[in-house]
């Protein structure tokens, strides 16, 4: 079981970190370091990252199991791979394969120069974002502070491309790469000890279920074991697994065949079109109709509760519009919130749902947190379970305090206010530990908040030259921040600590020497990962062959929203009430949980249904929820549990898929070949 820690041996390779796995997962976090960017960016292939689940790490997990281990069990047993030393394998790549791709830290590159590059004598941008501090962007910094020539050819050069001959402005980017590359690695160390913090609470007092971790530990569960005879673990000898292997196999190759071979007959996932055109119905909106066949397995495997609270406040909020037509607004006069870029009173609930549900899971965790906190002060003395922890917890409170600190430090050297500074990375904070949480209880693969704490900002009191929310007041780097690091979160790397510190304790393997090894993939990972990105934009053209929201559409958000803000000039408290009832649903839901046994709303459900990312998947998430209901109703909990390794082939099936084609990609050459979300 996940959730329990077994009596292993802690001899040998059963330590996890051997000397063979950290030379191995070092060459890795170099070779997807350089990789990812290529196919998530230039080629715009499917995502060997950017999911809590990471293809590429599953793939090092099948290398091992049934290529390399199988080989080296042909010479002599003793050389293959222990289950701990595969398992810190995957470990590494949950770093390594979310740290230079999609939706992680490195997307700061080009939104650092965008608003230059797409400044414009309409939009008047160059007035505004040459007032910000010339070490922040390369666009600057070569001209002491004006977007001179120097500036604009490192701008204009990324993004256009430069030939051959010509060298890279190494020169105009070094001071700014630095400068974020800092800030970033301080928000790791922060994630760290703040994952380091929770993880006793989180995996042992309230003994969550960590649903992503049940595909990993099913494909190792007999390596060990000393009666076994095969090589292949007994994972791929289940023929249910097979089944549903089969399935998602099925579906997607017919498909892949269809995108090279148009004749070839297709499987639709996905259904378009406007299914409400008339009123009132036509209040909801848009309604993605998209199966995910991984979607589909991972929610099988989740409590009926959360699964079925997922799809029903997706429809909560959307029946919420159709009852504003009938009271009288109509769809132009309903107001929009900055901060969630939905409807002002669903917008508004979502936030104050966010942050009251983080509040209690806090609440419930506070003599733990309290006991850190005296143990960080002196007043407590060290327990034994201390000692299973990647760092003690005076080092983890500390550390998680001096990293603030420095974060906050920056923030105040590029130019904000103390009081935007201090909103801006407290709610950074709250996204974090409410996102991890989700995670952890509901294995969503792909996840955003939809909070915005510099529009939340000036939604709440306004914005201008007189209030704390102005450019001089430092909102050209707070917007940077906040579109780097808050916007598209799906690859951030904190539930990557918080799932390998559970998987890690409960398989004991040395936590200590683990931490050492991903911070160093995620250190190499992270340096290529930019070192690719930069050089690629000049050499291939950014804004001409890169993926269009990551050279184009995202750079020009933080300029966007500054001048929606900067429109905003006066304070508007309309949102107060909305998020007032966001925060009491949050708490009635978990009084109820606590009070009545068997209740089916979780309130994270709250948290996610406004977010693009679930508008993926909610269809996939009500067909898992679906599933499970009907198994469990007319065959029982035996015969659920039976079916399980059914939904874990689905979901191996269809990451399989997903890297053959790439792997079919890469020698074909084709491009805009993705599967998945």
């Amino acid at each position: 079981m996940i959730g329990t820690t077994q009596n292993i041996s802690l001899d040998g390779r059963e330590r996890g970190v051997t000397r063979r796995v950290v030379v191995l997962c070092l060459v890795m976090a170099a070779l997807f370091g350089y990789v990812i960017p290529i196919i998530d960016r230039k080629l715009q292939n499917s995502f060997l990252g950017a999911q809590h689940l990471p293809p590429g790490a599953i793939a090092a997990l099948l290398v091992l199991l049934l290529v390399v281990n199988p080989v080296l069990r042909l010479m002599s047993k003793k050389w293959t791979f222990s289950r701990n030393e595969t398992l810190t394998v995957y470990i590494s790549c949950l770093f390594s394969c979310l740290v230079p791709g999609h939706g992680g830290e490195n997307v700061f590159v080009p939104n650092i120069i965008g608003a230059f590059y797409y400044a414009n004598a309409e939009n008047r941008w160059l007035e505004t974002w040459t007032q910000m501090k010339s070490w922040l962007s390369p666009a600057l910094y070569p001209d002491g502070g004006t977007f001179g020539d120097k500036g604009n050819r490192a701008v204009t050069g990324w993004y256009t491309g430069i030939n051959p001959d010509q060298a890279i402005p190494w020169d105009a980017w070094m001071v700014p790469l630095f400068a974020w590359g800092s800030l970033v690695l301080a928000i790791y160390v922060l994630m760290a000890c703040l994952s380091t913090m929770l993880r006793a609470q989180w995996s042992e007092r309230e003994a969550l279920s960590f649903p992503l971790l049940r595909l990993p530990l099913e494909m190792t569960e007999d390596m060990d074991a000393s009666s076994t005879r095969s090589a292949i673990p007994v994972f791929f000898r289940n023929p249910l697994m097979w089944i549903g292997f089969g399935i998602a196999v099925f579906i997607q190759g017919m498909n892949g065949l269809n995108f090279y071979f148009p004749t070839v007959p297709k499987i639709p996932l996905e259904l378009t079109g406007n299914y409400f055109s008339e009123p009132p119905w036509n209040q909801v909106g848009g309604v993605p109709l998209r199966v995910l066949p991984i979607a589909v397995g991972i929610t099988f495997l989740l409590t009926s509760e959360v699964s079925f609270s997922f799809w029903f406040f997706y429809w909560f909020i959307k029946v919420q519009y159709i009852l504003a037509y009938f009271m009288g607004f109509l769809p132009t006069t309903l107001p929009t919130s900055l901060g969630a870029q939905e409807r002002l009173f669903t917008g508004s609930q979502h936030i104050g749902a966010y942050f009251a549900y983080v509040a209690i899971i806090l609440w419930a965790a506070r003599e733990h947190l309290q006991h850190v906190a005296r143990r960080a002060l002196g007043r407590a003395k060290r327990t034994a379970g201390e000692d299973n922890e990647p760092l003690s917890y005076p080092v983890a409170f500390w550390g998680f305090v001096f990293s603030f600190a420095f974060i906050f430090a920056w923030s105040l050297f590029a130019g904000m206010d103390w009081r935007l500074a201090l909103w801006l990375w407290g709610c950074y904070i709250v996204i974090m530990i409410g996102l991890s949480r989700i995670i952890a209880e509901g294995g969503l693969l792909i996840l955003e908040s939809g909070i915005y704490p510099v529009g939340l900002w000036a939604q709440l009191l306004g914005a201008g030259p007189n209030n704390v929310m102005s450019v001089t007041n430092g909102m050209l780097p707070a917007q940077i921040a906040q579109s780097s690091f808050m916007l598209d979160m799906r690859g951030f790397l904190m539930p990557s600590f918080v799932q390998s510190f559970k998987l890690a304790h409960d398989r004991q393997i040395r936590l200590k020497p683990l931490l050492g090894l991903i911070a160093g993939v995620t250190l190499i990972s992270f340096v290529i990962g930019i070192w690719t990105s930069v050089k690629m934009g000049y050499r291939d053209g950014g804004g001409l062959t890169f993926h269009n929201f990551y050279a184009s559409i995202g750079p020009r958000i933080p300029a966007w929203n500054v001048d929606g803000s900067l429109n905003n000039t006066t304070s508007g408290f309309a949102s107060v009430p909305w998020l007032l009832v966001g925060a009491a649903t949050t708490w009635l839901l978990m009084m109820a949980r606590a009070r009545f046994m068997g209740f089916p709303l979780h309130p994270i459900g709250l948290l996610v249904v406004l977010t693009s990312t679930f508008h993926i998947v909610w269809l996939s998430v009500f067909f898992g929820w679906l599933l499970k209901v009907l198994v469990t109703k007319f065959g029982g909990t035996e015969n659920y549990r039976k079916l399980v390794p059914a939904a874990l082939g689905l979901v191996l099936g269809d990451v399989f898929m997903l890297l053959l084609w790439l792997v079919i990609d890469a020698f074909t050459g084709r491009t805009l070949h993705t599967i998945g979300a």
